[in-house]
């Protein structure tokens, strides 16, 4: 069974940039569908972002189209999050998910389908 772990998190200041990744151990990313999610304090986990394990496919919030950019490196087994002109709002733990899949270009953005988790990473932009 795959074990996802993120890293990368940090405190940045608004409009200012952050890389976060996924290392899955114990598995391969490949055969994965993948997603990212955040949950901030008293607020329900959303959506962020969704690659397919082609890579051909992704998918955004809307509130992050254009800022964030989901990519995966299957080779390094790793999944990334470039987050880009970062606004307060943007503070919450942030959590990598994976959905085995014999599809190449699936993809979700309902975080009941997804069955791997990370522990998450906390991202903090500060005003």
């Amino acid at each position: 069974q795959v074990q996802l772990v993120e890293s990368g998190g940090g405190l940045v200041q608004a409009g200012g940039s952050l890389r976060i990744s996924c290392v899955a151990s114990r598995g391969t990313l490949s055969i994965y569908a993948m997603g990212w999610f955040r949950q901030a304090p008293g607020k329900e986990r959303e959506f962020v972002a969704a690659i397919s394990r082609s890579g051909g496919s992704t998918d955004y919030a809307d509130s992050v189209k254009g800022r964030f950019t989901i990519s995966r490196d299957n080779a390094k087994n790793t999944v990334y999050l470039q987050m880009n002109s970062l606004k307060t709002e943007n503070t919450a733990v942030y959590y990598c998910a994976g959905i085995y899949t014999t599809r190449s270009y699936y993809i979700s953005k309902n975080h009941h389908e997804y069955v791997h988790w990370g522990q998450g990473t906390q991202v903090t932009v500060s005003s």
